[in-house]
């Protein structure tokens, strides 16, 4: 006799931003499973990875709020980091073996003027164990066989890059990066150009673009909560697109933008900001109704948010 199916519990259309504080040990993509599952929602992703060995802030999507994930890929990253000196590892962080060990001769003020050689633009080579493809392979699936294959230094920018504590050997900073950073990497540099070598062993994100920890949440709490609780925590689908000018549009140019039609800027009741920048958000009758390019001339529909009222 079959056992009777247990009935399918309904999934939820949410649209919205959570603010999500991961802990260490999970990976980017259990904490989406799990957040999804508390909220019972039909369409979620991240914004990103954030490796199981770094907590902190992780944005998740839900709903029509996925349509803008890429935007937050590009957005700088800040971190709080810390590193230990004398020792260099495979992976450069603190899940590989250890490879190399040397003395640590160096003191507070020659870490601050190692760190002062990092800020601004500068070459990273991205690090074998790495999702980065050669020949339609993931890097660290080279360097789990034992190969060490070629890779080219790209340009990244540190626009902010701070001691916090040097309890040497363990050494923390804060950098806000462009996208394409790799922390572990940058770890490494600085202690290669201390003489000592280096790898993280510890890793928390603090901000993503605008967003920040401030009004974060654990998985914890969100499992305690109640549905009205968690509801509250979500940010609106507008919170990833925070950076971006505005434009607000008239009933007759709203129907027309939500038709994909192109509107002439000259038409529109603009500022300086919004001609000046690639990408805006674009509200009409009170809402978001998606993101636009401003350029020759014209507001072009890049894309819309759909409600049942589109």
């Amino acid at each position: 006799m079959t056992a009777p199916q247990r009935p399918r519990i309904p999934r939820r259309a949410l649209d919205g931003v959570l603010l999500l504080d991961k802990p260490v040990g999970l990976s980017s993509n259990d904490a989406l499973i799990r957040a999804k599952r508390l909220y019972l929602a039909k369409k979620a992703g991240h914004t990103g990875t954030l490796d199981p060995l770094a907590s902190g802030l992780l944005p998740l999507c839900f709903g029509e709020a996925t349509k803008f994930s890429q935007d937050l890929l590009e957005a700088d990253k800040t971190y709080e980091a810390t590193m230990r000196l004398g020792v260099r590892t495979t992976t450069g962080d603190a899940e590989g073996e250890a490879v190399q060990t040397r003395d640590v001769a160096c003191d507070q003020s020659a870490v601050e003027q190692a760190l002062s050689r990092f800020r601004g633009e500068i070459v990273q080579v991205p690090p074998m164990y790495s999702a980065l493809k050669r020949d339609g392979r993931p890097l660290y699936e080279y360097a789990r066989a034992g190969q060490v294959v070629e890779r080219e230094g790209r340009n990244v920018t540190i626009h902010a890059l701070d001691l916090l504590a040097c309890a040497l050997p363990d050494v923390t900073f804060r950098v806000t990066c462009s996208k394409g950073t790799y922390v572990r990497t940058l770890a490494e540099d600085i202690g290669e150009a201390l003489g000592c070598g280096a790898h993280l062993v510890a890793l928390r994100r603090t901000g993503v673009g605008a967003l920040t920890l401030e009004h974060a949440v654990t998985l914890d709490a969100l499992s305690d909560a109640g549905e009205s609780e968690r509801d509250a925590w979500l940010q609106p689908v507008d919170a990833l697109l925070s950076t971006f000018p505005s434009v607000q549009l008239d009933a007759e140019s709203t129907r027309r933008f939500l038709h994909g039609q192109r509107l002439r800027l000259a038409d529109l009741s603009i500022g300086d900001a919004v001609t000046q920048a690639a990408r805006v958000r674009v509200y009409g009758q009170g809402r978001l109704l998606g993101v636009a390019k401003a350029a020759e001339g014209v507001l072009a529909p890049d894309r819309l948010v759909v409600t049942a009222s589109s």
